[in-house]
């Protein structure tokens, strides 16, 4: 197992991006990004993104979070007691410009996943799509728009973004970006 990024490049990385996502929009109240998260790994991360956000832009970017395991194209079979959470989308994104936000970025297929539950809130004017890692690898061509690192993953490796508690609050963690073995039963990543 080895570190790919700790809890202070993370935070540089998440910030880094957050002022990208902030100066490339139109500098409009009516251009702030609504910032999704793709549940499980690319939620926090969005929450993180958009709190960096909100000190960049005239408000603060309203945030949702989609769950795309029924989205999947390998749902069927690849998942035999999936956990499904909820979609929660605060508001309206037709015409809106928004930015979905992953943990790490392999063949695409979440990605796809995700374009199509959030085309089930509604038509927004863009996607953009932010990603801590990349790690290369794709199977359909979908590219980020924002990335905190860009990695080449030994075969038989994965990358794991976990959190380790920092403090006795709930929200006290930190994440981490690792490399790890795969292991046989293992999702890619």
């Amino acid at each position: 197992m080895s570190v790919l990024l700790d809890p202070p490049a993370v935070a540089l990385a998440l910030q880094r991006i957050a002022s990208e996502i902030a100066l490339r929009g139109d500098r409009k109240p009516t251009d702030v990004p609504f910032i999704i998260g793709i549940r499980r790994g690319g939620e926090p991360l969005a929450k993180r993104i958009a709190a960096f956000a909100a000190e960049l832009l005239s408000e603060a970017p309203p945030m949702g979070v989609v769950d795309i395991t029924l989205y999947r194209d390998d749902a069927a079979t690849a998942l035999p007691n999936p956990r499904i959470g909820p979609s929660r989308i605060p508001g309206s994104i037709d015409g809106r410009r928004v930015v979905l936000v992953d943990d790490v970025l392999h063949t695409g297929r979440t990605i796809r996943a995700a374009f199509d539950a959030v085309f089930d809130f509604g038509r927004p004017r863009v996607i953009e799509l932010a990603v801590l890692i990349d790690r290369g690898g794709r199977e359909l061509p979908i590219q980020p728009d924002y990335v905190g690192l860009t990695t080449e993953v030994p075969p038989g490796q994965r990358v794991e973004v976990i959190s380790k508690r920092t403090g006795p609050k709930s929200g006290d963690e930190a994440p981490w970006a690792m490399l790890v073995p795969r292991s046989p039963n293992s999702e890619t990543r």
